[in-house]
Order: C-alpha cells, then sequence, then structure tokens
C-alpha cells in the first residue's frame, strides 16, 4: 500500500511538474509572440512614416511645378486683358464681354490654383470650395454664355471636405464639357442631400452622346477617380437617346451616422 501511494504521489508530483513546465513555456511562447507583433507593428509603423514622408515631399515638389509652370502665365493673362480693359474704357469703348470674362477667369483660375498648392502644401487641409460656392459656379458659368438652372433639395450641412470638394470640382468639369461640347444648350445642376449621401446631377439638352463620348477626356476620368476615392461612391456620365448629356454622381456622407 505504501509503495502504491509513493507511485500515486510521484506521478501527481510528475503532473505538477509538467503542468508548470508546460505553463511557463506558454507564457514565454506569448511573450515571444508579442514582441514579434511589437516588432511587426514597429516596422508598420515605419514605413508609414516613410511613406507619409515621401508623400509629403512629392506634394511639395508638384506645389513647386504648378507654381512655378503656371502662376506667371496665369498672372500675364490677368494682368494684359485687365490692360486691354482698361485702354478700351479710356478710348471710351465699351468692353468687349469675352475681355471681361477672360479677366473673371483669369482670377478665378489665380485664385484657385493658390488654394490648390496651400492644400498641397497643408498636407491635404481643405480649405478650398465646395457645396457653397455652387451658386457663384453657375453665375459663372451663366457669365460665359450658358442657361444653367441650380437646384438644391433637402436641408444642406457640413460635409466631410471630401466629399464638399468632390462636389464642386465635379459640377465645374461638368459644366465645362457643357461649354466644350455641347453646343447651344440649357443645363440644369441638381443638389440633392439624402439621408446617407449627397446627389449631384447635371442635365443638358445639347449634342449629347455624340458630342461627349461617356469613356473619353481627362475630364470625365478625373470626376471618376474623384468618386472613387471616396469608397461607395458612383459616378454615371452617359448621352441620351434623345440628346442631351447626363452626369450623375452619388457621393457617401459617412459622417451623418457620426453625428447621430
Amino acid at each position: 500500500m505504501k509503495t502504491d501511494r509513493g507511485w500515486k504521489r510521484f506521478y501527481a508530483t510528475g503532473w505538477l511538474v509538467a503542468a508548470v513546465v508546460g505553463a511557463v513555456g506558454f507564457t514565454e511562447w506569448l511573450q515571444r509572440v508579442r514582441a514579434v507583433e511589437e516588432k511587426l507593428a514597429e516596422s508598420e509603423r515605419a514605413r508609414q512614416a516613410v511613406v507619409q514622408r515621401v508623400a509629403a515631399e512629392e506634394r511639395l515638389r508638384i506645389a513647386r511645378e504648378l507654381h512655378d509652370s503656371l502662376t506667371h502665365s496665369i498672372s500675364v493673362i490677368k494682368v494684359q486683358s485687365g490692360v486691354a480693359a482698361h485702354l478700351a474704357r479710356k478710348r471710351g469703348e465699351e468692353v468687349p464681354e469675352a475681355l471681361t470674362t477672360i479677366q473673371e477667369a483669369a482670377g478665378d483660375a489665380a485664385l484657385e490654383l493658390r488654394e490648390t498648392l496651400g492644400i498641397l502644401r497643408r498636407d491635404g487641409e481643405h480649405n478650398g470650395r465646395g457645396a457653397g460656392e455652387l451658386r457663384r459656379l453657375v453665375e459663372s458659368a451663366r457669365a460665359a454664355g450658358l442657361q444653367v438652372e441650380l437646384e438644391v433639395i433637402g436641408l444642406a450641412r457640413v460635409l466631410p471636405y471630401e466629399v464638399d470638394a468632390a462636389i464642386y470640382r465635379i459640377a465645374q468639369e461638368a459644366l465645362t464639357n457643357v461649354s466644350r461640347h455641347a453646343g447651344p444648350t440649357t443645363v440644369r445642376v441638381r443638389l440633392c442631400y439624402d439621408d446617407a449621401q449627397v446627389r449631384l446631377q447635371v442635365d443638358d439638352d445639347g449634342l449629347g452622346h455624340d458630342g461627349v463620348p461617356a469613356s473619353a477626356g481627362l475630364g470625365l476620368r478625373g470626376m471618376r477617380e474623384r468618386t472613387a476615392a471616396l469608397g461607395g461612391g458612383r459616378l454615371v456620365a452617359r448621352g441620351q437617346p434623345d440628346g442631351g448629356f447626363t452626369v450623375r454622381a452619388e457621393l457617401p456622407d459617412r459622417s451623418v451616422g457620426a453625428r447621430r
């Protein structure tokens, strides 16, 4: 009996020692796993830092290139058109409407260039134009000869800056395409604030698909890229069977859920 009890104690002690050794081994394994995870996380942070630094350097390079290549040319256009308008007034002549439009467009281009350069240099901080500037954009299009109507549906709200900027740029590019390709036409710009998205639609009754192929042009490509960059956005650009062209952008507004 004593022998059996001795063996039982031996086995119990063996199991206890094995359990302790196993627990220690498991603890060491967890520590090694955590160490590896920390090293991977540190490597990822370092990689992200390198990516951000390279991106910042590239933004600054682009900003410098834009400044050096465009600022002077836009300034010359603005100054020369201003001088021509001044001389016309000095001679008692009526300033041509086209010249006034060129002068205003040059001023707008200079302002937009400054805003773009500022955004590039401030790592994407948004202080540029958005949905609130659509009326001014429409008025500029009217001054350039387009017949444009603007309709805003729903209660306007503060939008994420990516969505806000996309609305303005897509509308701007759509109106530019109309003025270039649609011929004599009327245009309707509609901005609709839905619960979880914002919809922008620009319709014209001009030349339609024959005037602006839906797959062509850097402008349409840029609109698609802006929409896709928002994640879950959708853009449709197509000609209508009876003439005219439609650009419709559906832009997600995830800030709505965050405010509730």
